[in-house]
């Protein structure tokens, strides 16, 4: 009998052998306890739905139709944030590596960041919210959009299988599809986008990105420099030193200066690598170009 219940719950919640692994890494399940677990978290979720559908974040700029929906919005900074929790749910089920960061890449803003995944693998919700978007998106791919009840959008993009629709209420740590290689993707990974009416924001900045699953602090500030990616560079992660008051995201607004003079052997990339400023920024504060040459004693504005 425990049997055929068993098979009931699996088919009725339409997920693959993986998926179900996954699940039982990301709520750290005994695989012995799945049966009577399920039964507890679709408890769990039952209730959270309710509660979740009583906040209307569908009032404003719903659109399941385009990935942007916030093209006349502009968002004043510096912007408070403010999370409910501690922690998020890993949008993958296993240890996450990120293979590429938010910043400045091969001559384009590269807005989220990119962690490894096997084609296949799970790809899980990070909070409570409502799915805005699952469809095809261009460069993105097979993605899904998440609203969130603080007015973040988490996006999940590159998929090869959805397992939710658009208008969908979902929980923090919900199965949403199939990890891939869709869109302009090269090699299968999970393009992470966190935005914010329409406005990218460093996920790093954050969130770390790392077993704890943490988030940085439980109100953040958010100023421009994390919502540029120009200013970043996506092969190493910012020097992140998270805003916990309006205070101190205004006078972070005045930028520290220094002089650095050129020594024989360098190069802007090595410059940049040694004082944590990307190339674009280091060209932008000096009125550079990018094959500009430099000279030995030449001086050059540090701007972070």
């Amino acid at each position: 009998m425990k049997l055929v219940i068993f098979c009931v719950l699996l088919c009725s919640l339409c997920l693959s052998i993986q998926a179900q692994n996954d699940i039982i890494k990301q709520f750290n399940i005994s695989p012995f306890n799945f049966e009577t677990t399920i039964d507890a978290v679709e408890t769990e979720i039952s209730l959270k739905k309710d509660t979740i559908v009583k906040l209307d974040i569908k009032k404003e700029y719903w659109d399941n139709t385009v990935y942007n929906p916030y093209n006349d919005v502009e968002v004043t900074f510096p912007l408070q944030l403010k999370f409910k929790d501690s922690t998020y749910f890993a949008p993958i089920g296993k240890h996450k590596v990120v293979t590429s960061r938010y910043g400045w890449r091969r001559g384009r803003a590269h807005q989220g960041i990119d962690i490894d995944l096997v084609t296949g693998d799970s790809v899980f919700s990070m909070f409570d919210g409502i799915v805005r978007l699952s469809r095809y998106s261009r460069g993105h791919g097979k993605t899904v959009v998440v609203r969130h009840f603080n007015g973040l959008e988490s996006v999940y993009a590159h998929l090869s299988a959805y397992n939710v629709k658009e208008n969908d209420t979902i929980f923090g740590g919900q199965y949403l599809g199939k990890g891939g290689v869709s869109g302009n993707a090269r090699g299968s990974h999970l393009h992470l986008v966190i935005n914010y009416k329409g406005t990218s924001i460093n996920p790093e900045y954050l969130f770390k990105f790392n077993d704890q699953n943490a988030i940085r602090a439980s109100e953040l500030w958010v100023t421009k420099k994390w919502t540029q990616p120009i200013l970043h560079n996506s092969r190493r992660q910012s020097l992140i030193k998270p805003l916990l008051s309006e205070e101190e995201a205004i006078a972070s607004l005045i930028k520290e200066q220094s002089i650095y003079v050129v020594k024989s052997g360098d190069t802007l990339s090595r410059i940049s690598k040694r004082n944590n400023v990307s190339i674009a920024a280091l060209c932008e504060t000096n009125d550079l170009k990018r094959n500009a040459i430099i000279r030995i004693g030449q001086k050059l504005v540090i701007e972070k």
